[in-house]
């Protein structure tokens, strides 16, 4: 999994989540939830910035994905305020008004009804707490639109079949990306589910976008 994102990123998704967290303007004692967690990318550097005093929820709804991110986090001797809960996003097993800010990284893209997942995170932040959904996206420039269609669909599955001897998963990477919503479409989706102040980023001319929300 972590070889591939590499491979298919040039590396660059390590970029993309540093500037996600950055975004995220976390401070020590604060409460976070990570969703879609994987492998804990995100859940390492987040922990980084509420220190001691702070925790990280790290989640998913795939149970040997966690397993994987728990004992990375041990072997790295990271894994201290951190509480790993597998959960569906869309059914947040958590209190209302729980979290200071929550982050979701190529994760939302798999989730089936994104608008219930989108609700269920908005109750779970506090009143101006800070959503960053980390997602493929649109690329905006034409020239490059067309180099990256061909890339995604000629040349990922074909690496993914090398590496991990499944190519028709990386397949379905490249066509969830392309039906996941645009970057206007998924900011008006937030808004719709109750989440204010919402903004979007393109990363790398979109092929990434960064979605900012807030809790109401």
């Amino acid at each position: 999994y972590d070889i591939m994102n590499d491979l298919m990123s040039f590396g660059v998704h390590r970029l993309w989540k540093r500037i996600a967290v950055s975004r995220m303007l976390l401070r020590p004692g604060h409460r976070v939830l990570d969703l879609a967690a994987g492998t804990g990318d995100l859940t390492r550097l987040e922990l980084a910035r509420v220190g001691p005093t702070g925790q990280v929820v790290m989640s998913d709804i795939n149970g040997p994905m966690l397993e994987v991110g728990r004992d990375r986090l041990i072997d790295a001797g990271a894994i201290s305020g951190v509480e790993v809960v597998q959960a569906n996003a869309e059914v947040l097993p958590f209190a209302d008004n729980t979290f200071d800010a929550v982050s979701i990284a190529f994760g939302l893209r798999n989730v089936t009804d994104k608008s219930r997942a989108l609700a269920a995170i908005g109750r779970v932040l506090k009143p101006g707490g800070r959503l960053v959904v980390l997602e493929f996206s649109q690329v905006v420039l034409p020239l490059m639109k067309r180099a990256y269609d061909a890339y995604s669909f000629n040349v990922i599955p074909k690496v993914g079949e090398l590496v991990t001897g499944d190519g028709d998963s990386y397949k379905y990477l490249v066509e969830s990306i392309r039906k996941h919503p645009d970057q206007a479409t998924l900011k008006a989706m937030m808004e719709s589910a109750g989440l204010v102040d919402c903004r979007y980023e393109n990363l790398s001319a979109g092929v990434v976008a960064m979605h900012i929300g807030h809790g109401a």
